[in-house]
């Protein structure tokens, strides 16, 4: 007797073949039987004619600290995830010296758009390495499967202390990263993970540690991969940082090399698409790399207190160089706001925002006097006011004590060059950023958004190839074992959907965080049913209050 079976569904197997009637059984965790006739067990559910396909693989997370203070990772298992892969862009919070814990949040909250006093008031510290980190969270227990990237910021910071994010690196302190690389792999990294992109500031506006790597640095780092066989190299890439010296990683290593974020830039659509070229070329001479794509829109909800999207360009060293107690006055200076609105008008091969005011919105404001701007663009606003969009938006931003609250889609915006990007052989859907700027914006529902709107209403692909493209696409790029496909003697991790109905929700502002911070979260359409290793942690009204916590922390990769 099986201990649950799925009847009456239709099975789509994550490899891509057309789907199919039948049922599929449970038995300890995996997947015993497909068919149609299967036989008793212990529980039966009627699927009523639902989509049953493997649950969705997240690639790209920044779960690291809500792992401590939330084993379930909330929302993602309610938008189908069985699998998330944490501590990208290398950005982790292990290793990490108590001295260093403070510096490691204040980054955090920079770069990624956390609450200070939510990661204050919740990561529970009872870890410094990484080994220690990965047995803390394995001992707490997970809701889903966890795999964790070991973070070069991270390592950086821990052998170089405050000069990590202001100097090269000595061959000595090279060699004692690479030793904790090593060990980190040894413990069941899946991987090691970087930045190279000059939007990725920390506190104050300095680079993020990684950036100051140099070439060698990186080579050294990326060949430990080398040494055990497996495992896979993750970074997002700056400008300057060129195709042909990440094939050189992935020939040193012998191993894939993720490359993020590859989005489309409606105004300078070129550069993304020669980045795809070469990692095309690449892999014609049998070095594995794979551009990391998004499915969704990259739109966020900003105030001026935190204008990440601005962070990356040149003229925001005006506000560096004046510190935290002159940023108000830069803002109002006339030839920072000049030359701002010179450098978003000049074509870069990555750069978040792009002088497209028309699609900056004002979304709330503070005070009342100023509720007719509100679902208003900064184009229509400053002709009304004949101001340039910029200067509406900081002159508005400054009569509110910087509290007005802007939404702006950046880029990824133009639905027939995305869909280019979706479609293409190299390139995998992620950069979920889930557990990452959190008051900004929330695409840990991309898998559905890739099932709703892009395979069913746009029809770029079939829904079997939305399927394997989230599932064992993903499992054969990271290495991940016995998950992603519905197959016998496979873990079962599954999602159980309407594929007529299937989809994200509207964005919702919550206020459930430690020390009640907020985050933007969005609701899934047309999802009945998660399990996560033959549990149920999901069924149509979200996730299960009282489920156990059936996720495993994944230490071994395939090679």
């Amino acid at each position: 007797m099986f201990d649950t079976v799925i009847r009456n569904v239709v099975l789509c197997d994550g490899l891509g073949q057309p789907p199919r009637p039948g049922a599929l059984a449970i038995e300890r965790g995996r997947i015993a039987a497909i068919g149609n006739d299967l036989g008793p067990a212990r529980e039966t559910i009627d699927g009523q004619g639902l989509m049953l396909a493997p649950g969705i693989i997240d690639n790209h997370t920044h779960y690291d600290a809500q792992l401590t203070w939330d084993p379930w990772i909330d929302p993602s298992p309610s938008h189908g995830v069985t699998t998330a892969v944490i501590g990208n862009c290398g950005f982790t919070i292990a290793p990490c010296k108590p001295h260093d814990r403070g510096l490691v949040m204040r980054n955090l909250t920079q770069v990624e758009g956390m609450s200070l006093a939510a990661l204050e008031a919740g990561i529970r510290w009872n870890f410094e390495t990484f080994p220690e980190y990965v047995a803390a969270i394995e001992r707490q227990g997970v809701g889903v499967n966890i795999a964790a990237f070991v973070g070069h910021s991270s390592i950086r910071t821990y052998v170089m202390g405050e000069d990590a994010p202001k100097r090269a690196a000595t061959d000595a302190e090279i060699e004692r990263m690479r030793m904790l690389v090593v060990e980190a792999m040894q413990a069941g990294a899946i991987g090691f993970s970087t930045t190279t992109s000059p939007a990725h500031n920390g506190e104050g506006g300095i680079p993020m540690p990684s950036r100051l790597a140099e070439e060698r640095e990186l080579m050294t780092l990326v060949s430990c991969l080398r040494e055990g066989g497996r495992g896979v190299f993750m970074l997002t890439k700056g400008g300057h940082t060129t195709i042909d010296f990440l094939e050189a990683l992935a020939k040193a290593s012998t191993r894939p090399v993720i490359i993020a974020a590859l989005l489309h830039n409606a105004s300078n659509p070129e550069p993304v698409f020669r980045d795809l070229d070469g990692i095309a070329a690449a892999n014609t001479r049998g070095h594995k790399l794979v551009g990391a794509v998004s499915a969704c829109p990259l739109t966020m909800d900003i105030t001026m207190k935190a204008p990440y999207p601005f962070e990356g360009l040149e003229a925001w060293q005006f506000v560096k160089d004046a510190g935290r107690a002159g940023y108000l006055d830069v803002l109002r200076n006339q030839q920072f706001r000049d030359a701002m609105k010179v450098e978003v008008t000049k074509p870069a091969i990555f750069r978040l925002f792009n002088g497209e005011w028309d699609r900056v919105f004002v979304t709330e404001v503070a005070d009342p006097r100023h509720a007719s701007y509100e679902g208003r663009n900064l184009v229509e606003l400053g002709a009304a006011t004949n101001q340039h969009p910029l200067d509406f938006m900081f002159d508005l931003a400054l009569a509110e004590n910087i509290d007005t609250l802007f939404t702006a889609t950046f880029l990824n915006s133009d639905e027939a060059g995305v869909g280019k990007l979706l479609t293409h052989s190299h390139s995998i859907v992620s950069l979920s950023d889930g557990g990452a700027h959190l008051t900004f914006f929330n695409d840990v529902g991309f898998g559905l958004h890739l099932l709703g709107h892009w395979a069913r209403d746009c029809g770029i692909m079939p829904i079997e190839e939305a399927v394997r493209r989230l599932t064992s696409h993903q499992a054969s790029v990271y290495g991940i074992q016995e998950r992603g496909s519905l197959q016998v003697g496979h873990f079962a991790d599954l999602m159980l959907f309407d594929p007529a109905t299937v989809g994200r929700g509207p964005k919702q502002r919550r206020f459930d965080l430690p020390a009640s911070a907020p985050r933007l979260v969005t609701s899934a359409l047309g999802l009945s049913g998660v399990w996560v290793n033959g549990t149920r942690i999901v069924n149509e009204n979200g996730r299960i209050k009282g489920a156990p916590l059936a996720g495993k922390v994944l230490r071994e990769f395939a090679a």
